[in-house]
């Protein structure tokens, strides 16, 4: 049956346009994997799920970000095992992928001669109570909607879980399930099977709903399925939907049972309820994008931006994750493969500026909340900081393999938990502080008991600055003294200053502070500078060595984007890596990876964030030349088009174009929200 139908469609290939056949190739798997960017992800602020454009779920962590995963096919197709979930038309010549206006929630769309088919996605998310009215239960479900809109479609579903990383044994039973409550809708029915599947770590919950419209019901079948090498059995079948014809598909970890009934906490599951469900979640997505008062150029980009932000936040802590993945490659085929799913310290200063420009209160205090916890409550004995905690707040995030996985399209090792973690590096304090200074002056002053903790942080600072690194591209090679770190060191005594001088805080240790950062700014533009080829190095110990990070200097006020020395070093940049520079098709490298050590063999793209940061500095420098102003834009429109088709970006992009690296990342998005903001400032 699968052979027939694949034959039947690759045959209608050839007989299509050859727009339509852009469209069929983003089904089109490369040994069983989908391209990173034919991904969207849907969310419940605890966790995120990403679908592909062909209507399958492969990755998704349950119940949080950092929780084992239960679907993880996008690391390993070798076998149907390392788990998926995936509903798909039988035929179809097109289809396309959006999210609903102002929302997370995500619609696939299949269209063929015979009919056409939607998918839509999303996790539940209660609607914002109003003032006296009764708090909504969030339910922690993956739902999955299938409808024809015209037509008669004929659907091929798969279930098949494999959790903990595709490590647990588990098992699948079958329960005949009785609804017991009353249904107002008499053209709708729940089916009558619930299946179980039961591990060590997880056990989880099946059932659909079915609404007939006006025809009769379809005869869903599910049959067990257990495959060699299979860690259990998952599910299959094949239905058929008309048009009006609607399935409600849930999965979702089993509710309290007591002897055999279902507790007061599990919720009567019809159709009049599930559409409730969703009417919630579609009024919270929309009443919380209304809050935006960014009005600009490239809005809906923004917007979407703020949202996937907004998806990466888990919300019991208000941390925001750098990315929902783990091991999605650099370089396909490399060992440049990380676990995304924490949160960095370095990402503060880049996530108030953000969402304050968009005026996100509410986010911006849950996640300086997050902060000021690990810095009056949980800093080193010597006063310094992690670079990283779990969304929980945890230090300690150990770094294993999973052998047992290939990785994407073979790119091995893939990792969990990171190595990282106990690095020194400087830079975060810059970052820190730069945060907490922007909260202060845009959103509410900082206490007391914080102030005596950033006194600790700035004063660790001056007496640590002049130490080698790991700096911000967190290399695995030897400790430099890397320019970046020194400008951070830099922002974090300035920003110490700034705040004891606006809120006339008392600071013991004013004039220290004060020596140290004009210290350090001299020796940056000392030892820090290559003055035969006119550029700022990537450290003091490598001066032949560019790096894009130096790109900050304007945004953090270290320097003024119109001085010669650091547009000198831009235009290093703007040269292709062959002649010298970092640029290619308008994309900028981190630096030259065949002349950097940084502790790994293999290749990389362009970093996504750090062509934003270029963006962003000819921005400020074109305030004051024209010509450099227009090629910000020109790079902004491009690198617009680097997103995939629903404006999700990942960590880089290839020479190819295609998306390498965890994704969707955070630390893109926020720079794209920064360089569209002061992009449109400066134009207008």
């Amino acid at each position: 049956m699968d052979s027939f139908n694949k034959e039947r469609r690759v045959s209608q290939v050839s007989d299509i346009s050859g727009d339509l056949a852009e469209d069929i190739r983003c089904n089109i798997r490369t040994r069983g994997y989908l391209p990173i960017e034919n991904y969207g992800m849907i969310g419940n602020l605890r966790t995120v799920a990403l679908c592909g454009t062909d209507g399958s779920i492969d990755f998704f962590c349950y119940p949080k970000f950092d929780s084992p995963s239960v679907f993880a096919r996008l690391l390993d197709n070798d076998k149907v095992c390392k788990g998926h979930f995936s509903i798909t038309p039988e035929i179809h010549t097109s289809n396309k992928q959006q999210y609903l206006p102002g929302s997370n929630i995500l619609l696939t769309r299949f269209l063929s001669d015979e009919g056409v088919s939607d998918i839509t996605d999303y996790m539940h998310i209660p609607e914002n109570p109003h003032p006296g009215s009764t708090i909504k239960p969030l339910l922690p479900w993956l739902v999955r909607h299938v409808s024809v809109v015209r037509g008669v479609v004929d659907f091929h579903f798969e279930l098949f879980p494999s959790f903990n990383y595709a490590r647990d044994e588990h098992t699948t039973e079958v329960e005949d399930y009785k609804v017991t409550s009353t249904e107002d809708d008499t053209k709708s029915y729940v089916g009558n099977q619930r299946f179980i599947f039961r591990s060590n770590t997880l056990n989880m919950d099946f059932r659909y709903v079915v609404t007939n419209g006006e025809k009769d019901g379809p005869n869903i079948k599910f049959k067990l399925v257990k495959k060699k090498d299979m860690k259990g059995s998952g599910i299959v079948a094949m239905f058929r939907l008309q048009e009006s014809q609607e399935v409600t598909f849930i999965l979702r970890e089993i509710p309290n049972i007591i002897s055999g009934l279902h507790s007061l906490t599990d919720p009567p599951i019809n159709a009049v309820f599930m559409k409730r469900l969703y009417r919630q979640t579609f009024s919270y997505w929309q009443n919380w994008t209304s809050q935006s008062i960014y009005k600009g150029r490239w809005r809906e980009n923004v917007h979407r931006s703020a949202l996937t932000l907004k998806l990466l936040t888990y919300e019991p802590t208000g941390a925001v994750v750098a990315s929902p993945t783990f091991g999605l490659p650099e370089e396909l085929g490399g060992p440049r493969n990380w676990d995304y799913r924490y949160t960095w310290i370095r990402d503060s200063a880049f996530t108030v500026y953000a969402l304050m420009r968009l005026g996100m209160v509410k986010e911006t205090e849950r996640y300086m909340q997050f902060i000021e916890d690990r810095c009056c409550k949980d800093l080193n004995p010597d006063g310094s900081l992690n670079i990283m905690y779990s969304i929980d707040g945890n230090k300690e995030l150990t770094e294993i393999e999973l052998d047992h996985l290939d990785g994407y399209r073979s790119s091995k090792p893939v990792r969990i938990g990171n190595g990282a973690y106990d690095h020194l590096q400087l830079d975060i304090y810059g970052e820190l502080l730069d945060a907490i200074y922007l909260y202060n002056k845009h959103g509410s002053p900082v206490s007391y008991d914080m102030w005596l903790s950033i006194r600790k942080l700035v004063n660790y600072v001056c007496d640590n600055w002049k130490q080698a690194d790991m700096s911000i591209w967190e290399v695995r090679g030897k400790r430099q003294n890397f320019t970046y770190s020194k400008i951070m060191c830099w922002v974090a005594v300035d920003r110490g200053l700034r705040l004891s001088e606006k809120r006339v805080l008392p600071c013991p240790d004013r004039n220290k502070w004060m020596e140290v950062r004009d210290t350090i700014y001299e020796e940056i533009m000392t030892k820090a500078w290559n003055s035969e080829r006119k550029f700022f190095a990537q450290s003091y110990e490598a001066l032949d060595a560019l790096d894009s990070s130096v790109l900050i200097m304007p945004l953090v006020f270290f320097i003024s984007p119109c001085d010669p020395r650091f547009l000198s070093t831009v235009e290093q940049i703007l040269l292709p890596p062959e002649k010298g520079g970092l640029l290619t098709n308008n994309l900028v490298f981190r630096y030259n990876h065949l002349t950097t050590d940084d502790g790994f063999d293999g290749m990389e793209g362009s970093f996504s964030m750090c062509t934003f940061w270029l963006v962003e500095s000819l921005t400020r420098a074109g305030k004051y030349n024209k010509k450099l102003l227009e090629k910000a834009e020109f790079i902004f429109e491009q690198m617009i088009s680097y997103g995939n088709h629903l404006g999700l970006y990942s960590e880089e992009v290839a020479r190819s174009g295609e998306l390498l690296g965890n994704f969707p990342q955070a630390f893109t998005h926020l720079a794209f929200i920064s360089a569209a903001f002061n992009l449109d400032r400066v134009l207008g």
